[in-house]
């Protein structure tokens, strides 16, 4: 779900949420104006969007605290996020730079240059040198170290800006249609009288802007829809992982005991997929030696760093990256371990493709959790599904296609584990 926050009922998402209903993703509004409440999660959230408002992104107002908690949350699980206007600045705000009274009021139409940067910028790389928005703010921002600026004025010289590699700051509106034209006009018209010919030229500047204003949101669009499955399980892990060990500390036996049932031998190569907090790296370590690689992966950058505290790094390298789409060579590694990992990737044919292409034939793998279905059916209040891909059922032609023969399958009421072996072809 996508997230759009609104601070007054007149700066609405316009051409964003244009392009977001046109790309087939769907979002909920939040008008603080009408008493909404800010969420306090974003465990949900495929996206945020914050919109404009004539509060000031360095003073107090209704919902702030909870706005800069969400941005804040929204950046440590990489969910896409687009700010615009008083938007850009809270997230400036949220990112560790600093908002600011500017140099007095500018409002009208006005010329804004890409940098260097925005010819590679995912958003703005299709953009011109040079495109005419509507300006409407007087407070302005000092971006955090490591943003990198993509659009500028002589004035007002932060106009947009990237931090990281998944969240937009747009102090202009180049959101804006005809319609927001005349909302805004409509809306505070002291600050339109000081722009004369701001709707007679309206029509005109819009005709200008239209395609441009349409790429960089259709780009964001895109951007969101095509890691939506990863930022929903970033997004819900991120805040569960730094009580992650404390929730499971009773696991750590169990999850010894069901990498013992690998076979592993001295030197060997072998994978924790979605390792999570690494919790199996110490037994999968203990069975392969100092002459063989161990590598724990996972999504969430949150949970490796919860590993790196609990001192698993020294077990074996961890890394960030999609289970679905690993970085390595065919026949790289010789068993692969995965604890609850099938349940939560998008596609798990692909995904137990993938591991086979990984793994060198005779290669083991074996899929694991501390809870057998019945328990956590149970747990959730819901029947066990006949659609689970870990159901045998399932899992085992699941497997065979993929390229494994499933040797093992052990559904009890204290654990589940799946073995199976690498086969030719």
């Amino acid at each position: 779900m996508i997230q759009i926050v609104e601070h007054v009922p007149q700066e609405g998402p316009y051409a964003i949420g244009a392009a977001l209903e046109a790309a087939g993703l769907s979002a909920r509004v939040c008008r603080t104006w009408a008493g909404d409440p800010v969420p306090d999660t974003a465990d949900d959230m495929v996206a945020l969007v914050l919109m404009g408002g004539p509060m000031a992104a360095y003073e107090d107002f209704p919902g702030r605290g909870a706005e800069l908690a969400l941005l804040r949350a929204a950046l440590e699980a990489e969910i896409p996020v687009l700010g615009v206007c008083l938007g850009a600045q809270l997230l400036a705000v949220a990112a560790g730079g600093t908002a600011r009274p500017g140099d007095g009021a500018q409002i009208g139409w006005g010329d804004v240059r890409m940098t260097e940067a925005a010819h590679d910028d995912p958003l703005f790389g299709a953009a011109p040198e040079r495109l005419r928005a509507l300006h409407w703010h007087s407070d302005t921002m000092d971006l955090p170290a490591g943003a990198t600026l993509l659009a500028s004025c002589d004035r007002y010289p932060v106009q947009a800006f990237r931090i990281a590699d998944s969240a937009w700051g747009i102090q202009c509106h180049l959101e804006v249609d005809g319609t927001a034209v005349e909302c805004f006009a409509d809306a505070f018209p002291e600050a339109a009288a000081t722009a004369p010919g701001l709707l007679e030229s309206a029509p005109a500047e819009l005709a200008a802007l239209a395609r441009h204003r349409d790429a960089v949101f259709e780009r964001f669009a895109a951007f969101v829809a095509a890691r939506a499955e990863r930022t929903a399980t970033r997004a819900f892990f991120t805040r569960r992982a730094a009580t992650w060990e404390e929730r499971f500390a009773d696991d750590g036996p169990r999850y010894a005991a069901a990498v013992d049932r690998m076979g592993l031998r001295p030197g060997r190569r072998v994978l924790d997929l979605g390792c999570g907090t690494g919790r199996a790296l110490p037994a999968l370590r203990a069975w392969v030696g100092d002459g063989g690689v161990v590598a724990g992966i996972d999504l969430t950058p949150a949970m490796l760093t919860a590993a790196v505290r609990e001192g698993r790094d020294k077990e074996g390298h961890l890394l960030l990256a999609d289970a679905c789409r690993l970085p390595l060579p065919t026949a790289a590694v010789d068993a692969v371990f995965s604890a609850g990992l099938v349940n939560h990737v998008p596609d798990p044919a692909t995904a137990l493709h993938e591991w086979a292409r990984v793994t060198a034939p005779g290669g083991v793998l074996l899929l694991f959790h501390p809870s057998g279905r019945a328990e956590r059916a149970a747990r959730h209040g819901r029947p066990l599904d006949p659609d689970d891909p870990l159901a045998e059922e399932n899992l085992r032609p699941a497997l065979r296609a993929a390229g494994w023969e499933l040797s093992c399958y052990e559904d009890a009421p204290q654990h589940f584990l799946a073995r199976a072996e690498r086969v030719d072809g």
